[in-house]
C-alpha cells in the first residue's frame, strides 16, 4: 500500500506546482545514477539561513559533477522565498512563526543510460519547502545516544551529491539500536555521522575534522567557528583520532535540522559526565542568536 504523498508546495523546472503532481522522466540521471547535487537550507522567521553559504556550496558541488547552476542566486532566492511563503499559505501558520526547510536538487537531466556524462541535455531542477522538526526539549537538556562505525563511503564525501545509499547504510546501523547517529571513522580518525557534522570539546577546545575530500563541509562549519570566535572558545580545525572521541569532554552533532545537539552518550558508555556540558550550551546560546538576525 502506497503512502499518499502531502500536497506540499513545490518546484520543478520552472513550475510551481503540488508535491504528488510533480512528475520526472524514468530516465533522468538522478534516478538512474543519483547523478545529481542537492542543499538543504533551514529558514526562519520566513528568511532563508545563511543562504549565501548553501548556494556557495551548491556552486561547489556542480562544479566537482561538471555541471553549470542552471538558476542564478536571485532566481534561487526568489524560488526558496515562493516556496516558503506558499508553504505558510498551506499550513495556515504564518512563516515568521515556523521553522521550514528547502530542499534543492538538480540533475544532469533526461537521456538514455549511459555511464558517459552527456554534456547536451538540459538538468532538472527541483525544490520543495517542508517544515521543520527541531531537536526536542529533551534531546536538548539530556543529550542524545550515538553509536560508531568505520566510514565505509566513497572518498568524495565533500560532495552534497543524492548518491546516498553510503549515508543510509551509515544512518540504519544507529537507527536499529534506537541511537541518534552513527558517528564514523577511517582510518582511524573522526570524518563525520551519517547525516551531520561531529565536534569534539577538550579541555574547552572544540576541535573537528579538516575541510577536505572525506568530509561534507556542512554550512555549520563556518557558523560553529563564527560562534566559537564569538563566545571567545578555542576552534580547531585537525585529524581527531579515535581516542580523542572517546575521551571527549563534550560531544556536539551539527546539521541543517540538529542545529547544535549534545551527544551524551557513544555506543553505550556516556561521554564526559554524561550530561551537555558548557561549550554546548554556549554554542546553543549562539546559534539561537544567530537564527533570529536578518
Amino acid at each position: 500500500m502506497t503512502t499518499p504523498l502531502p500536497a506540499l508546495p513545490c518546484y520543478l523546472n520552472g513550475e510551481y506546482t503540488a508535491l504528488p503532481d510533480a512528475r520526472i522522466s524514468v530516465m533522468d540521471r538522478g534516478f538512474i545514477f543519483g547523478d545529481g547535487i542537492y542543499e538543504v537550507v533551514p529558514a526562519y522567521g520566513g528568511r532563508p539561513f545563511r543562504f549565501a553559504e548553501h548556494m556557495a556550496r551548491l556552486d561547489r558541488s556542480l562544479a566537482e559533477l561538471r555541471m553549470r547552476n542552471p538558476l542564478s542566486r536571485p532566481e534561487w532566492l526568489e524560488t526558496a522565498t515562493k516556496l516558503i511563503a506558499n508553504l505558510s499559505a498551506f499550513t495556515g501558520a504564518a512563516a515568521e512563526n515556523t521553522d521550514q526547510l528547502v530542499y534543492i536538487q538538480i540533475t544532469r537531466g533526461v537521456a538514455l543510460r549511459d555511464h558517459v556524462m552527456p554534456t547536451d541535455i538540459t538538468p532538472t531542477v527541483f525544490a520543495m519547502a517542508s517544515v521543520m522538526k527541531p531537536p526536542s526539549a529533551k534531546d536538548r537538556t539530556q543529550g542524545v545516544a550515538c553509536v560508531t562505525a568505520d566510514d565505509f563511503r566513497w572518498q568524495k564525501a565533500h560532495i552534497k551529491t543524492t548518491s546516498l545509499l553510503g549515508a543510509v547504510f551509515a544512518r540504519q546501523i544507529s537507527a536499529d539500536t534506537g541511537a541518534t547517529e552513527t558517528v564514523m571513522f577511517r582510518d582511524g580518525f573522526l570524518s563525520e555521522a551519517a547525516a551531520s557534522n561531529v565536534w569534539v570539546v577538550k579541555g574547552g577546545v572544540v576541535m573537528g575534522p579538516p575541510r577536505d575530500h572525506l568530509v561534507l563541509e556542512g554550512i555549520r562549519y563556518g557558523l560553529i567557528e563564527q560562534l566559537c570566535r564569538d563566545a571567545g572558545v578555542p576552534f580547531e580545525l585537525r585529524r581527531v583520532t579515535r581516542a580523542e572521541v572517546l575521551a571527549a569532554d563534550e560531544l556536539l552533532l551539527s546539521s541543517a535540522t540538529k542545529e547544535v545537539l549534545p551527544v551524551t552518550t557513544l555506543d553505550g558508555r556516556p561521554v564526559g559526565n554524561g550530561q551537555p556540558g558548557p561549550i554546548y550550551a554556549l554554542l546553543h546560546a549562539g546559534y539561537q542568536a544567530a537564527k533570529l538576525k536578518p
